[in-house]
Parts: structure tokens; sequence; C-alpha cells
């Protein structure tokens, strides 16, 4: 930042680079292209924020209030943090402010009361990633357990957008607590593979697509679902055979007009339609009348989708309009991003191979990857690490062992340990080498036992194993 810049300049410098990034996704740039144009976005905003002490607001230029006419993104780019759907940053070391972004999105937190009420329906302790926080907000969950506690069954739906055939890590978090609510509910499960979307937003062909949309189904069959209880489809697959689930997808594009998602998702004009209307598509799951051979044509059966929180905007449109079009709003469960090796400011990426710890990695790989490339909180000396002791908030090693280790007291006395100097980063990360490879190793094994016959009975459209 010059000296001689004005508040006004850098607030003009501010709005010019966040129109630069906007640009550079509706253009399919690479994602270190919109990184480092992100990056500079908020190394600006710092800026400003230096200079006049406030936070950039977008339309609230520094000496006068009053607002200028855009459709930005304003809700999703505030203090240092950039969430939406394609891209995750924040200038924090710590990762993203998660309590801010529960107040910008307008969710509830998830509190003990709530907590508690879980474990009282379903007679089971609260998975790790409830009482750690992981997943850390909420919309309706309350009416989910209403319905559950008088006897009303309720349905599960998430997804994944198939980037890439190897999916990591942070690809496991959802899946792995989407299992845990099945078992504990014991309700139906529906999977959506966006492979569409991915055709539309990368520089892929429809083949592509739908072989990697086959290989996640692969690695979503090894977390262990049950085929009677779970339709895994591919929205190339599945749509074109459904006229109940593409009349829902028309119903939702009546009633969200182009402002609305351009508001929502930043789209621009010189974005292929096709990008315009996929929110209906993803929006089309959250209604049981999209699964006629499931639901058995019911439409006020609810839905809870447990899902990462930058998935968030597709749900707030999605509740929107459910009442518009007679059913009921699906109800959310958030999760927190799962950090790069390189720091939590991003999340972990498909396609960048040192970010990531991929489910297809070797324990070698996965050893030189923490040792390597996790960011750590300890000390630059033995001497000064001892001294004053390891930053597990922004720790990558041990934040991922709030993911993956069980242990709540293990876990506590690591933190105590590695907070006070006496654990240092070496044997933290080997403390997390230990922890990922068994668990990475079982689900490689796992996977080599689904055949392409059980894949096609996961993505055959049927009746599950319940009466409605």
């Amino acid at each position: 930042m010059s000296s001689s810049s004005t508040p006004m300049e850098i607030y003009a410098k501010v709005a010019v680079q966040g129109d630069a990034v906007r640009l550079l996704k509706t253009n399919k740039a690479t994602k270190e292209e919109i990184d480092a144009a992100v990056k500079e976005l908020l190394a600006l905003k710092l800026d400003y924020k230096t200079l006049t002490g406030q936070e950039y607001k977008v339309g609230i230029p520094p000496t006068n209030s009053t607002p200028v006419n855009s459709n930005s993104l304003a809700v999703e780019e505030d203090d240092g943090d950039y969430v939406d759907p394609w891209t995750v940053q924040t200038s924090n070391a710590k990762g993203v402010d998660y309590d801010k972004l529960i107040v910008r999105f307008g969710s509830n937190k998830i509190d003990q009361e709530l907590i508690n009420r879980i474990e009282q329906a379903t007679g089971q302790k609260a998975h790790h990633f409830l009482r750690r926080g992981i997943f850390f907000s909420h919309r309706d969950v309350h009416q989910i357990l209403d319905a559950f506690e008088t006897k009303k069954s309720f349905y599960l739906y998430t997804g994944r957008g198939p980037s890439s055939e190897a999916m990591h890590m942070g690809h496991l978090i959802p899946f792995i607590f989407t299992k845990w609510l099945q078992d504990v509910f014991d309700v139906p499960l529906v999977v959506q593979l966006t492979d569409d979307e991915k055709y539309l937003w990368k520089d892929i062909t429809l083949e592509q697509a739908y072989k990697y949309t086959i290989e996640n189904t692969k690695d979503i069959i090894a977390c262990g679902f049950d085929v009677n209880k779970t339709f895994i489809f591919s929205d190339l697959d599945y749509i074109g055979q459904s006229p109940r689930f593409y009349q829902n997808v028309v119903k939702i594009q009546k009633h969200v007009t182009f402002n609305q998602v351009k508001g929502i998702f930043g789209f621009g004009d010189s974005d292929c339609i096709g990008k315009i209307s996929f929110p209906a598509i993803q929006a089309a799951p959250s209604f049981s009348t999209s699964f006629p051979q499931i639901f058995n044509g019911q439409k006020d059966i609810q839905c809870l989708i447990p899902c990462a929180i930058d998935q968030d905007p597709y749900f707030r449109m999605t509740r929107d309009v459910a009442p518009r079009i007679g059913y009921p709003k699906p109800a959310l469960l958030h999760s927190v991003f799962f950090p790069a090796l390189q720091g939590a400011q991003t999340k972990m990426s498909a396609s960048d191979a040192n970010s990531s710890i991929f489910l297809t990695d070797t324990p070698k790989q996965i050893k030189t990857k923490v040792n390597k490339h996790a960011f750590s909180g300890g000390k630059d000396t033995i001497e000064e690490h001892q001294q004053f002791g390891g930053n597990c908030e922004v720790d990558v090693s041990y934040m991922y062992l709030t993911f993956f280790l069980e242990d709540d007291e293990k876990l506590e006395k690591i933190k105590q340990d590695y907070s006070s100097g006496k654990l240092l980063t070496g044997e933290l990360k080997k403390i997390l080498i230990e922890t990922l490879q068994p668990i990475i190793a079982a689900h490689q094994t796992r996977r080599k036992q689904v055949t392409d016959e059980m894949v096609k009975q996961f993505m055959t459209p049927r009746k599950l194993a319940f009466n409605f």
C-alpha cells in the first residue's frame, strides 16, 4: 500500500479487484489464478481496514455512507473471509470465523441443548463431529427432531461434485457424518452426484464427468452405506429418466429470478445459461416427490441435508422457494471446512495435490505430505517451543486430529502437551501420520471390494427398505 493512497482510492481498488475475482470465475480461470486474485482482494481489504479502522463494505464508501448500487456477493465476502460454493479463503491463519459466518448466513449455532436432544432422540452418544463443533451450524433441525419424536420419518440428502477421480480426506467429512445419521436415525438417504455441474464449470467432457461420478461413487459406497437404505444418483443419468424430478426442477426454476441467482451466486452476463439454471437441480432432491420410487408420491416428508457451509447459498434459495411450491423447507446441518495442509486460510482442494491427503495416497505419501507440507503452530527452535509452547489454533496437524482422532481424552492431552511445549511439532505430526495411515488403508481395502455390480445396485432407482 503506498503511503499516499486515500481511503477512497483503496475502496475503489477493492471494488475493482472484487469484480476481477468474479470475472475470473465466470471465465473458468484456473484455481491458481482465482486464489491469487482472492489473496490480493483480501490484502487490499486489510489495507482498507488499516487505513480507515473499518471493515470494507460493498456499496458503502469510506466517507459517505450512502450505498452504491451493486449486486455483487456483498454478504459472502466480509471481514477478510471470502466464502462461496467454489472458493473459500480467509486472511486469518485460524481459518474462517464461523461465528461471524452464522450471523452473516442467518443460520443457528449447534448448541449443547441441540446435541443433548439428538442424543435423547437416538439413544446414542453424539458423533465427535457434533461434540467438537465440526458440524457447528444448522437450520430447523429441531423440526426434524419434532417429527422423529412423533414417529414421523424424514430422509437425508447430501451430495458431491465429482471433479476428479481421487477424493481427498476433506470430501469424506459429510459422508462420515451422514453415515452416522443414517445409522442412528434409520432413515433413507439420497446422494446426488452433480456431474452436470462439473461439466458446466470445468473444462471436461460429459464422458469424463460421468466417469468421475462412477469413481467417486465407489469411495462413497466404501464409507459403509446400506444399499437397502441408500440411493446414489448421477444427474446426467437420473434426471432424464425421472419425470417427477424434472417437474420439480422446472417448478423451482419458475420461482427464482435471474436477479436472485445473480445476487446469491455472483453469476455474470457471460456465464453460460446452464450455470444460471443449475441451482434448481441441486435444490430438487430436497423435495420427496423427486423420488417417487422411494416415497410413493408423498410430498410432505422432511429432508435433512448435512453439507459444508459453503453449499448453504443453494439451500437458502431452496428454502425460500419451498413454501411457494407447496413443499416443506429442507433442514440443514453445516460443517466447517477441512483446511488445506498449508494452513486454514483455504480449504483442501482436489486440484492441488500438495494441499490435500488423497484417499489413494500410500502410507509413505501420507507421511511425506504431513511432514513436508502440514502448517505448524510450533516455534522456530526446540528451546523456544519448550518455553512458549505451540499454537493449536493454527496448527494443521492438530486441526486434522480433531476430525480423525475419536478419543476425546487423548485429543485433550495432545492439546495440553503441545500448548505447554512438552510435545514437539515432529511428535505431533507423527501422531497424525499414525492416525491417518490406518484410516486411509482401511478405506482403500473397502473400496477394492466395491464391484461394478454394487455401483449399479446403489444407482438403480428403486424402492428402499422403508414403507411410505
